[in-house]
C-alpha cells in the first residue's frame, strides 16, 4: 500500500465515492502546507509515491482545485496554497459607479477594486485576488488574478440604440457595464423595450460584454413590467417544472380517509384564521379559552409536511424558491396554487390537515407548557384583521351578529393578547414601529396611489401568539437537540454599537448595559425617546446598528425578542425553514433517533444560508419593484413642490421622504447652496463651511422634484425656493 493511503485521514471516503481513490482535496492542501513551497504536479506525484496509473485522474483533480480556488497554479507552473501567495478567494459586489469589492470567501475585510480592475468582471462573479496594498481611504485594495466563475448568463435590461449600435443597459445597478449587441444577435429588438440578453463573451479588461437577445419582455413602461424586470434581474424561479405540476396533480382536492389516520379531530372547535384583505393562503388558525386562572391557546399550522415529502420534485422546487415572494401586485409563490392556495390553505368550512400547537399559559403570561399533535380541522371563519377590530374595539354590532358564534373565541383571544403584550413589555423586547406603505393599482394596472398600511391591535395580536408558537417550536427542538434551523438574530457588532453611542452622547442620551447591551436596554432606551421630536431619527439609527436576523441549525437566540430559542414554525405555506421545523416536529413525535433525520449537519448549515439567502434575494427584488412602481408614479409630478423628511445623510448629499406620498428621493450637495458641506458620520448631518447651515436626519424640509430615472430608480430633488 502507498504510503499517502495511510496518511489520508479521507481516503476510506474517496475510495467509496469513486472506486479508485487519489488523495482527498483536504490531504493534498494538508500536504503543501507541510512542505511549505508551491509544487509541480510531477513533483507531487513523486513526493505523494502515486503510480502512474493514477496520474491522469491526479491530474484532473489539481485542475478542479484551481477552478474552485482551492490552489493557484503559479508561473513556473507549479501549485501552491492560495493563503501562502498573499491571495484572496472570493465573490464580487459591484457599485454602479465602476468600482467593486471582493468579499473573501474566509470572512474578514473586503478588498476594494478599482474600475479599471473591474473591467473584466462583473458583479457576482468569483475571483482569485492579490493585495496590492492600502487606498488613499484607508481600504485594502485588490487586483485579480484569475477569475474562477462567472456568474452573469443572462441578463435583463433596456435595450438601446445609437447610431446603428445596439447595448443592453442592466436593471440590475451593481451590472455596471453595458452589454453589446450586435445587429445580427437584436431579434428584432426595438429601441427602448426591455429584453433579455444572453452573454456570449464575458468582459475583459479590453472589451465589455456581448450578448444576444434571446427574449422580449415587452415595452419599458408596460403594466407589470416591474415585476418581469425584478424577476429576470434576481433569477427568481418563477416557471413551474413539468415534474411539480405533475405531482400537485395527484393530490385529491379532499383530505383522504388515510391521511386522517393518527389525527386529532378538531372540526368541532371554532378555530378562525385572521389575514389582510389580499391575502389567498392561509397558513395558521388561533382560538383561546379561560383555563382557570390562565388560558390556553391553540394554534393550528396548515400540514404542509403531509404533502411535500423528502427529495420529491414538490420539496427540491420549494427549497430552491426558498420562500414565496409577495410584489404589490403580484406573488410568486413557494408551492403550485392546487397547495398554497387549496389543499393546504386553511380555508373556511372545509376540512385540512394541521400541525397543531396546544400551550398553557400562566396568569401572568408565561408559556407554562405546550404539546405538538397532527389533527385535522374546520375553519370556523376567514376573518381580516380589520373585521376583528371593528368587532373587538370599535363594537361594529352589524359584524358582531354576522359572526356571533366566534365572537367569544374573539373576546378570549383579546383578553390574552392583552397579557401577552405586558409579558412581552417586561422581558423587554424591542418594538419598533416602522412604517410601511400599501401601493393601490388601477384598473389598468397603473399605480395610483400610495397609501400608509395602519396596523391595528388584532395585527399584533396574530404576532404574539406566532411568537408564542415558534418559541414553543424551538425549545421542543433544542431540548430534544434534534437537527433543524432556528431564526437566530445576534447581539450588535462592537463598531455598531460605538458609533450607536457616540451619536446618543450628542443628544444627552446612553445606551445601557455596558460592552454587551441585551434587548431591554434598546427598550429602555426606545420608551425613554417617546414624545421627543427627534424620536424617530434616535429609533432609525437604533434600527440601523442591529444585524439582520438569519437561519441557522446553531440555536444563539435571537436579540431583538429578548428570546434564548426561537424558530419560524407558523407559516409553511410560505417559508422553507418552517417546513423542515415540521418534518423535524414529526420526527420527535415519531420517536426516531435524531441520527436517522434526512439532513446531515452540514446540510442543515447550507440550508440555512440558502434559505437567508432566498429572504433576502426577495427583500431585494420587492425592494427594486416598489422603487421602480414608485419612479413611475412621479414622473408627472416634476416641478411640484413637498413637505419632506430626511431619511439619509451621506457625503454625498441627503434622503429625503416626501410627506403623504412616502416616496424617497435624493438632493445632491451641490444641490445644496452655494458653500462646502461637510459630511458627519458620526451626528448624521451635513454642515456648511461658511454658512453654517446644518442638514440632520429626520429634519423636516421642503423639497421640489427636478427629475425621475426610471432606469436608475432614482428621483432627484431640491431646496424648494
Amino acid at each position: 500500500m502507498h504510503n499517502w493511503k495511510k496518511k489520508d485521514p479521507y481516503f476510506t471516503r474517496e475510495a467509496q465515492k469513486y472506486g479508485q481513490a487519489i488523495p482527498s482535496r483536504e490531504y493534498i492542501m494538508q500536504c503543501l502546507e507541510q512542505w511549505g513551497k508551491p509544487m509541480t504536479r510531477k513533483e507531487l506525484l513523486k513526493e505523494l509515491e502515486l503510480s502512474d496509473e493514477l496520474r491522469v485522474a491526479f491530474y484532473r483533480r489539481l485542475r478542479a482545485m484551481e477552478r474552485e480556488g482551492q490552489l493557484m497554479c503559479n508561473r513556473r507552473h507549479a501549485y501552491g496554497l492560495i493563503h501562502k501567495m498573499d491571495l484572496v478567494r472570493g465573490r464580487v459586489i459591484g457599485h454602479r459607479e465602476g468600482y467593486g469589492f471582493l468579499v473573501p470567501d474566509s470572512g474578514g475585510e473586503d478588498l476594494y477594486l478599482s474600475a479599471r480592475e473591474m473591467r473584466p468582471v462583473l458583479h457576482g462573479d468569483r475571483v482569485v485576488a492579490r493585495i496590492i496594498g492600502v487606498d488613499r481611504r484607508g481600504r485594502r485594495e485588490g487586483a485579480i488574478v484569475e477569475i474562477l466563475e462567472r456568474n452573469n448568463h443572462r441578463v435583463v435590461g433596456r435595450f438601446i440604440v445609437e447610431d446603428n449600435l445596439g447595448f443592453l443597459v442592466p436593471s440590475n445597478r451593481r451590472l455596471n457595464q453595458d452589454i453589446l449587441i450586435s445587429l445580427e444577435h437584436q431579434q428584432g429588438a426595438k429601441d427602448n423595450q426591455i429584453i433579455i440578453a444572453e452573454i456570449i463573451e464575458q468582459p475583459t479588461s479590453r472589451h465589455q460584454p456581448v450578448g444576444r437577445v434571446v427574449e422580449l419582455l415587452g415595452d419599458n413602461m408596460a403594466p407589470g413590467m416591474e415585476v418581469d424586470i425584478a424577476i429576470q434581474t434576481y433569477e427568481l424561479p418563477y416557471i413551474w417544472p413539468e415534474e411539480v405540476l405533475a405531482e400537485a396533480k395527484t393530490f385529491n382536492q379532499k383530505v383522504t380517509k388515510e391521511a386522517r389516520v393518527g389525527r386529532l379531530d378538531l372540526r368541532e372547535l371554532p378555530l378562525v384564521t385572521i389575514d389582510g384583505e389580499d391575502a389567498q393562503d392561509f397558513d395558521d388558525a388561533v382560538y383561546a379559552e379561560r383555563n382557570g386562572q390562565g388560558w390556553r391557546l391553540w394554534v393550528a399550522i396548515a400540514d404542509v409536511s403531509w404533502y411535500v415529502r423528502p427529495y420529491s420534485a414538490l420539496d427540491v422546487e420549494a427549497q430552491k424558491r426558498g420562500n414565496s415572494v409577495y410584489f404589490p401586485n403580484r406573488v410568486i409563490p413557494m408551492l403550485p396554487e392546487v397547495l398554497s392556495n387549496e389543499l393546504c390553505s386553511l380555508n373556511p368550512k372545509v376540512d385540512r390537515l394541521c400541525l397543531v400547537c396546544e400551550m398553557e399559559i400562566g396568569s401572568r403570561g408565561g408559556l407554562n407548557s405546550f404539546r405538538f399533535y397532527p389533527g385535522v380541522m374546520r375553519s370556523a371563519a376567514r376573518l381580516t384583521y380589520n373585521q376583528v377590530a371593528a368587532m373587538l374595539l370599535d363594537r361594529d354590532q352589524k359584524l358582531q351578529k354576522c359572526y356571533q358564534a366566534v365572537l367569544p373565541g374573539l373576546e378570549s383571544m383579546y383578553s390574552l393578547y392583552q397579557l401577552l403584550r405586558k409579558g412581552r413589555s417586561r422581558r423587554g423586547a424591542i418594538d419598533f414601529e416602522v412604517a410601511e406603505t400599501k401601493i393601490i393599482f388601477d384598473k389598468l394596472q397603473k399605480i395610483k396611489d400610495i397609501q400608509l398600511a395602519v396596523r391595528n391591535d388584532i395585527h399584533r395580536l396574530i404576532e404574539e401568539f406566532m411568537i408564542l408558537a415558534n418559541v414553543a417550536a424551538a425549545r421542543f427542538l433544542a431540548k430534544r437537540k434534534i437537527l433543524s434551523l432556528f431564526r437566530v438574530h445576534e447581539q450588535p457588532a462592537e463598531d455598531k454599537l460605538v458609533d450607536l453611542r457616540s451619536f446618543l452622547a450628542e443628544l444627552g442620551l446612553e445606551l445601557r448595559g455596558g460592552d454587551s447591551p441585551k434587548s431591554k436596554d434598546f427598550s429602555h432606551l426606545l420608551q425613554q425617546i417617546q414624545g421627543r421630536s427627534d424620536a424617530h431619527l434616535i429609533q432609525t439609527i437604533m434600527l440601523r446598528s442591529l444585524k439582520q436576523a438569519i437561519y441557522s441549525p446553531e440555536n444563539n437566540g435571537h436579540f431583538g425578542l429578548a428570546l434564548t430559542a426561537y424558530t419560524h414554525f407558523t407559516s409553511p405555506i410560505r417559508r422553507y425553514p418552517d417546513l423542515l421545523v415540521h418534518r423535524a416536529i414529526y420526527h420527535i413525535l415519531a420517536q426516531q433517533p435524531a441520527k436517522i433525520l434526512n439532513y446531515t449537519q452540514d446540510e442543515m448549515v447550507s440550508l440555512g444560508e440558502h434559505c437567508s439567502m432566498t429572504e433576502r434575494r426577495a427583500d431585494e427584488s420587492t425592494r427594486d419593484a416598489v422603487d421602480w412602481l414608485k419612479c413611475e408614479y412621479m414622473m408627472d409630478k416634476i416641478g411640484e413642490c413637498f413637505d419632506g423628511l430626511i431619511t439619509g445623510v451621506t457625503a454625498f448629499g441627503l434622503f429625503v421622504e416626501l410627506c403623504n406620498v412616502y416616496v424617497e428621493g435624493l438632493i445632491h450637495v451641490t444641490a445644496l447652496g452655494s458653500d462646502y458641506f461637510h459630511f458627519d458620520p458620526v451626528k448624521h448631518r451635513l454642515t456648511g463651511e461658511r454658512t453654517h447651515k446644518t442638514y440632520r436626519l429626520a429634519d423636516k424640509i421642503r423639497v421640489a422634484v427636478v427629475r425621475v430615472d426610471l432606469d436608475e430608480k432614482k428621483i432627484d430633488l431640491e431646496l424648494s425656493k
